[in-house]
């Protein structure tokens, strides 16, 4: 448990990592469903003094704030005013969860390009990103001219996220 947690701290934004978290041994099946990225001991060792050095480190009684506004539009056949709202305001709230797993887990980028006689015939890039996302509260939503923004935040601290 406590290495998902300094794993988790380490993907914000590839920067965070968590001082003192000491290994947990495990037995048995328990070690395979929680089982540690495919890096070795010391790539794992070398990044976490890289984060020390460069002062990225989140301590005891540190909180980290991520803000980010999404955006929504409502489908143009919406049978009335209110549900247009309503259906803006989902779509800028999912969209806000989306940019805090991005900014909390990064996004997986997969491209590929089909060329023939030196020319692109075809280009396709795909993003993904996947997060449980828990304790993001709504900061504020505004609504003009049919486009809905909602602004979130999340807090981590080092207390809540060890316990």
């Amino acid at each position: 448990m406590r290495w998902a947690l300094l794993i988790m701290l380490m993907l914000i934004g590839n920067v965070f990592a968590v001082e003192g978290i000491e290994e947990e041994t495990c037995v048995g099946a328990e070690c395979e469903k929680n089982a540690l990225p495919s890096a070795s001991s010391s790539q794992m060792q070398e990044k976490r003094e890289n984060d020390i050095r460069r002062g990225n480190v989140l301590k005891a009684h540190q909180t980290i704030v991520i803000n980010v506004v999404g955006e929504g539009v409502a489908p143009a056949n919406t049978s009335s005013p209110a549900q247009a709202y309503a259906l803006a305001k989902r779509a800028a709230i999912v969209d806000a969860y989306r940019l805090i797993a991005e900014k909390v887990r990064g996004v997986t980028v997969q491209g590929e390009d089909v060329v023939k006689n030196m020319t692109v015939q075809r280009s396709l890039v795909r993003t993904s990103v996947s997060a449980v996302i828990r304790n993001a509260t709504i900061v504020e939503t505004t609504f003009r001219d049919g486009l809905c923004e909602v602004e979130m935040e999340i807090r981590l601290s080092y207390d809540a996220l060890s316990r």
